[in-house]
């Protein structure tokens, strides 16, 4: 669905109000960032999907967006949006652990908890919603003055954080992702270890705890109550399929290869451990080290035992994309999206890796995978970008501004995205959609940029 003017500037305002130049820094240089994963996602939708549905909720309205953060935490903002911190995902002993925690959020959205106090920022993208958390989590923490200051133009905000939630309300989501599990035939014995886990964490001061115990109050009664619900479930000794957990660990040992040192993964997973989970986080590891023929060696043995999985080649593919094998990587990502074809950031990968092949073979699919993963998906920037350097290397220079154009315009850079809209309106056929597209992006950016420069 293509973005109106009014939900660019709700956009802008958002990102205006909750991201002062400081904050942005901070969150550029890795304080706070998404974690975008084919594969992940994927895991993430499959343990969710049912929940939404047994919730009442369209599996496709409702966005999981993972932060690349340590602290065990998850939250819903911004309407039928939920944040999980990688730290939850990697300290999880089983998949339903994680979806114990699924199912409490969702029980928020179902019961509509914070909808008034996030009203306002409903339009806005996951990047504003995750820069207005960095305030909120400042806040929490003990810091009101530098939390405040994140939320500019006179916006009254109360010194608890907006993702605090009641008693009443934990209480409330805990009973609906209870019913939610039932429903669902699957048990609840997850999310009662995981707040488990978390229990002894209210006595330490609030700068020393999980960020999840500071915005879910944990209660002797909540647990207790949720502990009664286990003890009378008829699912609670039902495990999780051999198959999910298969999943759940090639998600953690994944995310184990990509965020932790090296050593630290080598160490996790040693050499003497030949299993499927091992074997992925020690060739993410040797890639970070840059020892791409082993990375190589060992992605290549688990193709040989699966060799129709996805995500396994697109590993492949990125392994030798960024190790400089460009011609290489092309049907590594070619061989992933014809097993997923539905994977946006499959295509994406595969459009990077066809437009920054030398030679000008593969520009016209890179234009044809990359407009298809926007389709699904219009809020990857990265996208944008190889879809503007693709129309570039195919000389249709307007396509290529108006792809600027919607980029800048997702990053918050208003005055670029203006100046290449009204190139883009110059170029392209006047009347035509790219060009009318083009236009709404200009006032947007106009408009925008007159309420920063206003402030």
């Amino acid at each position: 669905m293509t973005l109106s003017v009014r939900q660019y500037v709700s956009m802008w305002l958002i990102a205006l109000l909750l991201m002062p130049a400081g904050v942005t820094g901070a969150a550029a240089r890795g304080g706070f960032s998404f974690i975008r994963d084919a594969e992940i996602e994927n895991t993430i939708r499959l343990y969710g999907a049912p929940l939404f549905a047994a919730a009442g909720l369209s599996p496709d309205a409702v966005r999981v967006h993972l932060i690349n953060d340590k602290g065990l935490n998850a939250f819903v903002a911004g309407g039928q949006n939920i944040f999980i911190n990688t730290g939850l995902l990697m300290a999880a002993d089983t998949p339903n652990q994680v979806i114990g925690v699924i199912a409490h959020e969702t029980g928020h959205i179902a019961g509509g908890h914070l909808a008034r106090s996030l009203d306002a920022i409903q339009d806005a993208s996951a990047q504003s919603l995750l820069a207005f958390l960095l305030g909120a989590a400042v806040m929490v923490g003990g810091g009101g003055a530098a939390g405040g200051a994140i939320i500019a133009g006179g916006t009254q905000v109360a010194q608890r954080s907006f993702l605090q939630y009641s008693r009443t309300q934990e209480s409330a989501a805990d009973q609906a992702g209870l019913r939610f599990l039932d429903e669902t035939q699957q048990s609840g014995i997850g999310l009662y270890g995981f707040l488990e886990k978390l229990g002894d964490q209210e006595a330490l001061l609030a700068t020393s705890q999980d960020p999840y115990v500071r915005t879910h109050p944990l209660t002797r009664e909540r647990l207790a109550a949720i502990k009664f619900h286990v003890d009378k479930s008829p699912y609670t000794g039902k495990t999780d399929p051999p198959a999910l957990v298969a999943r759940h660990d090639r998600m953690v040992a994944k995310l184990h290869g990509f965020l932790d040192s090296p050593a630290q993964t080598m160490k996790r997973y040693p050499e003497s451990d030949t299993s499927v989970p091992a074997r992925y986080a020690r060739s993410v590891a040797h890639h970070q080290r840059r020892e791409d023929d082993k990375a190589v060696a060992l992605v290549d043995s688990l193709l040989a035992e699966q060799p129709d999985d996805p995500f396994f080649h697109e590993l492949r593919g990125q392994i030798l994309l960024e190790s400089g094998r460009i011609d290489d990587a092309v049907p590594s990502y070619q061989r992933a999206v014809e097993l997923a074809p539905n994977e946006a950031l499959l295509r994406v990968g595969l459009g990077q890796a066809q437009v920054s092949v030398q030679s000008d073979r593969y520009v016209k699919d890179a234009i044809e995978n990359l407009n298809a993963a926007i389709r699904v998906d219009r809020s990857n920037i990265g996208a944008w970008r190889w879809l503007a350097m693709a129309y570039g290397r195919d000389d249709q220079i307007g396509e290529a501004s108006l792809a600027t154009a919607e980029r800048y315009m997702l990053a918050g850079r208003f005055r670029e995205a203006g100046g290449q809209a009204d190139r883009a309106t110059k170029l392209l056929p006047a009347g035509s959609p790219g060009a009318l597209r083009a236009e709404d992006i200009k006032q947007a950016a106009e408009s925008a940029q007159k309420k920063r420069e206003d402030r």
